[in-house]
């Protein structure tokens, strides 16, 4: 890892030099950011991408201390912030510089033209007096709904940054819920004793009885919610830390977001995004905790940044249910490379909100250390929505204690039945309609698995199967190895599974136009499991060995004849 981010900022100083074209933002550590329609830091691509625009300021430069803002003290610096933000951009535009030092502050205002620099050392900690933040129509969860002002907040901007050396931090204990599970006993005690309320069964630990209500009594808030009625349930209504909405020329550089009320960071509905030398994390036990949601964006790059969160990592998301597909903004056109995803629940992750469709994803140079699940793809029926030509490449991932690659497209729905006698898995077919979500077009090349309790999972719907995917070039050491269900032309080529415990390798059910080939395993019992009723044109080859049907495969007789041994 540590060669390739060398490798890509001696590339960054080299193009600085030879190039007509680049632009270079003032205020941030000498990063250069090349402009090619298919070339993004030296990939290409594998679809056609416009350039990615920068923000430019001008030199003009403010010191938060000059409005009046103190550093190391309670005194709130919100009025300093915001007037330094205000008056740099009305003049124009230009930076406003937050200095090393301890700074307390409520919700800070972006605004147009004006990159927000933080010097090394600069601490902003967000006051945890809640009252700060009013309850405003905003956005959570791929849905419009009233909730409090998060941190930073900017909406219908154009050409801003945040940018340097500095520390955002959330204050997310004020905010968030925490369940039992999540803690060791030790733990658990410190934090009751710090004060807070306890849900009915003790189970979930509030900061106050505000959130308890709010969280525990849902059935009592308004049928048709607005500010005024909202407010006796504020302190539930979690606002995300870092929002930007409808925004164009997005820069975050170099910076550290941290403790968020629910999530991280989230650009939704913005155009030309870039997001560089970030690290992003959160407690591991944090509710809502995901560190980079992406919703609704298009054109832009995630480079070298690092995670380590309490829900997912990396997310790409378009809207959920019918509001989003009546929004029909897809995500697209992202180019995420040079990234370390630690604690997460997934390390690259699309959806479960992805109801206006997610296209033209290039995601390359990825690690993934002590990640719940690597790659992380869910849905589920009555979302609708098309996620197409995704590509990854070169991704290495360690201890993941699930699935080094899932599909699951019954994310919080109704799970597939697994035959005792057969062990068939089984599902009703229903009739395909907007509602019905689509994954097809995708592409896994060069992926590295260094222990993983599964290989790959996909689990499939019927009247839209998981379709037109490819693995190639795969060495993976887990636990248990392939499981598929409802999928349509998937394609293995090069595969190397070293399975921890006896089992099977690959199991396909109800499973069309799949070929395996170069396929090679150790470890197992049986080589391959094939079933299901809607079975048909399996091809399957060993590397190096010649199988057989009585040794190595066990098909049901009903569709053996769809079973081919490939020489």
């Amino acid at each position: 890892m540590k060669k390739s981010i060398t490798a890509l900022l001696i590339w960054m100083v080299l193009f600085s030099v030879t190039s007509c074209n680049n632009k270079t933002i003032k205020g941030i550590r000498n990063t250069s950011y090349s402009e090619n329609e298919k070339s993004i830091g030296g990939l290409n691509l594998p679809f056609k991408m416009p350039d990615v625009q920068i923000p430019v300021f001008k030199a003009d430069t403010l010191n938060i201390e000059d409005f009046g803002a103190v550093p190391n003290s309670q005194e709130l610096c919100t009025e300093a912030i915001n007037e330094a933000i205000k008056k740099c951009s009305e003049s124009g535009g230009g930076v406003v510089v937050i200095p090393s030092g301890l700074w307390t502050t409520g919700p800070i205002k972006m605004k147009s033209n004006v990159n927000l620099h933080t010097k090394n050392g600069a601490y902003i900690s967000f006051t945890g007096d809640l009252s700060q933040y009013k309850l405003i129509h905003s956005y959570f969860e791929g849905n419009k709904v009233i909730r409090c002002e998060s941190p930073i907040t900017g909406v219908d901007l154009e050409n801003i940054a945040i940018t340097g050396q500095g520390i955002f931090d959330g204050n997310g204990s004020k905010w968030r819920p925490v369940k039992i599970g999540k803690m060791t006993d030790e733990q658990w005690k410190t934090l009751v004793n710090s004060g807070g309320v306890l849900s009915k069964d003790r189970k979930i630990w509030y900061p106050s009885e505000g959130a308890l209500i709010g969280n525990e009594e849902k059935d009592k808030l308004p049928k048709t919610p607005t500010v005024e009625n909202m407010e006796p349930y504020k302190q539930a209504l979690r606002p995300v830390m870092v929002s930007f909405v409808n925004c164009k020329k997005l820069l975050l550089d170099g910076v550290t977001f941290q403790n968020s009320p629910a999530w991280n960071v989230n650009p939704l509905l913005c155009e030309h995004v870039t997001l560089s030398n970030l690290t992003i994390r959160n407690p591991w036990y944090s509710q809502n905790g995901d560190g980079l949601d992406i919703e609704s964006c298009r054109i832009g790059t995630v480079t070298n940044c690092r995670f380590d969160v309490g829900d997912d990592a990396i997310c790409i998301k378009s809207g959920k249910d019918k509001e989003g597909r009546e929004r029909a903004k897809p995500t697209e056109l992202f180019v995420i490379t040079d990234c370390v995803v630690y604690h997460a629940h997934g390390g690259f992750v699309i959806g479960s909100e992805m109801s206006g469709g997610v296209r033209n994803i290039f995601v390359k140079n990825l690690t993934f250390n002590g990640t719940d699940c690597g790659l992380r793809f869910k849905s589920v029926r009555g979302r609708g929505g098309v996620v197409e030509n995704i590509w990854m490449e070169d991704i290495r991932m360690n201890n993941i204690p699930t699935d080094a690659i899932n599909f699951n497209l019954y994310y919080f729905g109704k799970a597939i039945a697994e035959d005792p006698h057969t062990g068939e898995m089984t599902v009703e077919k229903m009739p395909v309609s907007e509602e019905t979500p689509a994954f097809k077009n995708m592409y896994f090349k060069n992926i590295y698995v260094n222990g993983a309790k599964q290989a790959l999972k996909i689990m499939g719907i019927p009247e839209m199967p998981v379709q037109n995917i490819q693995f190639k070039n795969m060495i993976i050491r887990s636990e248990v190895g392939i499981q598929m269900n409802y999928v349509r032309k998937i394609d293995f080529e090069n595969i190397d599974l070293r399975l921890d415990k006896p089992g099977i390798a690959a199991s396909l059910s109800n499973s069309q136009n799949v070929t395996i080939e170069s396929f090679k395993s150790t470890g197992e019992s049986q080589a391959f499991w094939v079933g299901g009723a809607t079975t048909k044109e399996i091809s399957l080859k060993m590397k190096g060995y010649k199988m057989t049907f009585e040794k190595d495969i066990k098909v049901l007789e009903s569709i053996k004849d769809q079973v081919k041994i490939m020489d």
